[in-house]
């Protein structure tokens, strides 16, 4: 009996050995930090109906018919997942498979895909962030008997990543959210992380049907326009002629007037009285989010009032585009992870909304290499509209040094010594942006607000 069909009587994998309830499948994944073959005998007790191992690890030498040794375990669970994704049948067809990837707004957009295609379908999506070599193994393998349709992001902080990755889920359609400064330690440069994205254009422009394009977005047009063979599937804002709405204090998340004929993949002039589309998104930088959702639904077969409802009745967790309101102030938290794109957009949100008392805290953004410290200069220049900015890390402070410390700014070296400044300032009444890397846990503050 090969892997596969022993994975077909588990059903399911896992790679954490705490995780096991009973019937999986464990991998022992290794790392620099961890050896998951020392925990193949606990996965066992657990209830684990196998373990993989490394071959010549202590694990495979136990004798034990439930241990199956093989020369690289994360190879043999990509292999695994890549099998399962093409002999997963959808009324005797291939499974269609939605990948998608980008700069900023990856996971928020495949979950507004997800509440989408569900208003219709029975949907796989890739769980939280799982989007890296593991993460996209684990989403295949947790395709059910009815799953009629996949959505899988994908991650990229190297040049190969996505390439490594289309090989694995092989999707059939593609999205690419936007294309920007982010992880330029691994991908080099603006350019590098064009390319690297671009690997999932490349993927379908060979292997698959189309990709959803926003055409408002002049770097993924370029993108798509340069690869040979490329069907695009094409939406956004002007494209549909839609109107989106201003934010205030009274109206804070996004709102979209939409035309009803963009059903046609294609709008004509926007006019009077359009529905508005209500969401519990802060910022409009999540319009082309939204948006994508529409277009993957509405080709997919998805009413558009279907389409809007099941946006607007979507609620962002995770510290994601999350506006709460605790009894001394108001916040809009998006502190799970910053780079230069995505905290100047969240900077001009902040300005454009009409709030009292506005206060800013601004986590570094990391991995930016030898960009990093004039990168932190320019959110420095955005800041002047702010009467209240907290700065915290270290790349921040570099950027300071050069720049001088604006009169609005303080800086602080960590989370937590921001956190305890504002426990002893007792901010009441304030409406307060928290945004930074997610290695800054910047989600500590919070706390004192």
């Amino acid at each position: 009996m090969d892997l596969y069909d022993k994975f077909l009587q588990c059903g399911s994998v896992s790679t954490d050995s705490r995780a096991i309830s009973g019937g999986e499948m464990f991998f022992a994944l290794k790392g620099e930090n961890f050896d998951g073959n020392a925990y193949a005998a606990a996965a066992l007790e657990k209830g684990a109906a196998y373990a993989v191992v490394s071959e010549g690890s202590e694990a495979s030498k136990s004798g034990d018919p439930r241990i199956i040794p093989v020369p690289d375990t994360l190879k043999a669970l990509s292999s695994l997942a890549r099998e399962h994704r093409e002999k997963t049948m959808v009324e005797g067809k291939k499974l269609p498979v939605v990948g998608l990837t980008g700069t900023n707004g990856k996971t928020t957009t495949k979950e507004l895909i997800n509440a989408v295609l569900s208003t219709k379908y029975k949907v796989t999506a890739t769980k939280g962030n799982l989007n890296n070599d593991i993460g996209v193994p684990l989403t295949l393998l947790s395709i059910r008997p009815d799953t009629e349709i996949a959505v899988v992001e994908m991650g990229a902080n190297h040049p190969d990543d996505i390439g490594k990755l289309v090989k694995v889920c092989e999707p059939d359609y593609g999205l690419i959210t936007n294309v920007g400064k982010a992880h330029l330690l691994g991908f080099g440069s603006f350019e590098g992380v064009k390319r690297a994205k671009g690997a999932l254009y490349d993927w379908i422009a060979k292997e698959g049907k189309a990709v959803f394009l926003n055409s408002d977005d002049k770097d993924l047009s370029q993108m798509a326009s340069s690869r040979d063979g490329l069907s695009v599937i094409p939406y956004g804002a002007d494209y549909w002629k839609c109107i989106v709405i201003p934010s205030d204090s009274g109206h804070p998340f996004l709102r979209i007037a939409i035309p009803d004929d963009i059903s046609s993949l294609g709008g004509e002039s926007a006019s009077e009285n359009l529905p508005v589309l209500e969401t519990h998104l802060v910022g409009n930088y999540n319009a082309p989010n939204a948006l994508a959702a529409i277009a993957v639904g509405l080709y997919f077969g998805v009413p558009l009032e279907d389409a809007m409802r099941a946006i607007s009745e979507y609620e962002p967790s995770n510290n994601r585009s999350q506006m709460t309101k605790t009894e001394r102030n108001t916040l809009i938290v998006d502190a799970y992870n910053a780079n230069p794109t995505s905290m100047a957009a969240a900077i001009e949100n902040f300005l454009s909304i009409k709030a009292e008392g506005k206060v800013a805290l601004l986590g570094d953004m990391r991995e930016l290499g030898e960009d990093s410290v004039s990168e932190h200069e320019k959110i420095i220049g955005m800041l002047e509209g702010i009467g209240n900015v907290c700065l915290v890390g270290e790349e921040f402070g570099k950027a300071l040094k050069n720049t001088g410390t604006p009169h609005n700014v303080r800086w602080f070296p960590t989370s937590e010594a921001l956190a305890e400044a504002l426990s002893k300032e007792n901010l009441s009444g304030k409406t307060v942006l928290v945004k930074g890397s997610r290695g800054i846990m910047m989600e500590k503050a919070i706390t004192s607000l």
